[in-house]
């Protein structure tokens, strides 16, 4: 990853350089308690799956090929804009064989995973063969079309995976909220930054999953600790998710209704005004003060469960009758 020492830090501007130069100090887990957006996330589908989580610490393995594939896909594309933005595109396009790359990086996460489960396979031959696909056909569509994304005309990024964190609420110093962001990169001439967090996705976000204001938490939230990490204003930082789809339609297919159905990658910029990063922020500090005492401590509490299909159906605890049994009916 850029990290601010390569051999064109010179030519950077300095708050490119302030913000590389200084990450934040690591969380002290003695005395302090992170909190994220996947830990809200949970919280809101189902309290009690949280507890067991985060307050009992009962480890079950949650990973998937869905998540192998999505974790691949991230530190491949990193990796090109990394050279990208350090040398040119021309050398990216150059120095890298996505498909290599794609393929070390995707067996690499199968294999940690893989140990992670008790050394047991999770997929099989054919889904690891077309998620593998996918992902090589997603990498190689962005390759040939990455200048209607990306571009180096005054442009510099400003790194991959950038830490922030950041106590939400004054109350609760050592309740920190962490996070990473997966690109950002700084326009010179506008003075504006952009957030870029990147999904993986089978067909792309419809109209409901845009309107999900719980996804739109993540980057509004990116925004407004990014904004006090580095003492940005607001008005000066963008957001977006850049979405990358496994399936397309073909150009053939009679149901096609524009060409970006065709595109791998979907862009979408959630509203950012004061309104909506006011409730983002207040989801986060009603989260902590629902479930955190004021030294950090979580609060010894009933938490309810609350079944359904989606959230019982995606919980590691589902089957496991002694800590919960609330999702057998959707086993």
């Amino acid at each position: 990853m850029i990290n601010g020492k390569n051999s064109l830090a010179k030519k950077l501007p300095s708050i490119v350089r302030e913000i590389r130069n200084n990450p934040p100090e690591p969380i002290n887990f003695a005395f302090q308690k992170n909190i994220s957006y996947s830990q809200m996330s949970i919280f809101q589908g189902c309290p009690h799956r949280w507890k067991l989580q985060y307050k009992d610490k009962i480890k079950k393995f949650t990973s998937s090929i869905h998540t192998v594939f999505g974790t691949a896909v991230h530190e491949a594309m990193q990796h090109y804009l990394d050279i990208a933005y350090e040398k040119s595109f021309a050398a990216a396009d150059r120095e890298i064989n996505m498909q290599e790359y794609f393929q070390e990086k995707f067996i690499g996460e199968y294999q940690t995973q893989y140990k992670k489960n008790n050394n047991s396979h999770f997929s099989d031959a054919a889904e690891m063969r077309e998620f593998f696909e996918d992902g090589v056909a997603i990498l190689e569509w962005f390759k040939k079309k990455r200048s209607r994304y990306f571009s180096k005309k005054g442009t510099f990024l400003v790194g991959c995976e950038i830490p922030i964190k950041i106590p939400p609420n004054k109350m609760y110093n050592n309740v920190l909220y962490m996070g990473y962001l997966d690109v950002v990169t700084y326009n010179e001439r506008s003075d504006t930054f952009k957030i870029i967090d990147i999904k993986t996705s089978t067909k792309g976000w419809n109209k409901f999953a845009k309107a999900d204001e719980q996804k739109q938490f993540q980057l509004l939230l990116y925004k407004q600790y990014f904004s006090e990490q580095y003492n940005i204003p607001l008005d000066k930082i963008d957001i977006e998710f850049f979405i990358l789809k496994r399936k397309v339609l073909d150009w053939d297919d009679d149901k096609i209704m524009s060409p970006h159905q065709a595109y791998r990658v979907q862009q979408f910029t959630p509203p950012s005004g004061k309104i909506k990063l006011g409730r983002a922020k207040k989801a986060v500090s009603d989260f902590i003060h629902e479930c955190f005492n004021s030294d950090g401590g979580i609060k010894d509490k009933i938490y309810p469960k609350t079944p359904s299909k989606w959230t019982c159906n995606f919980c590691p605890f589902k089957e496991e009758q002694e800590l919960c049994g609330a999702g057998l009916d959707f086993a």
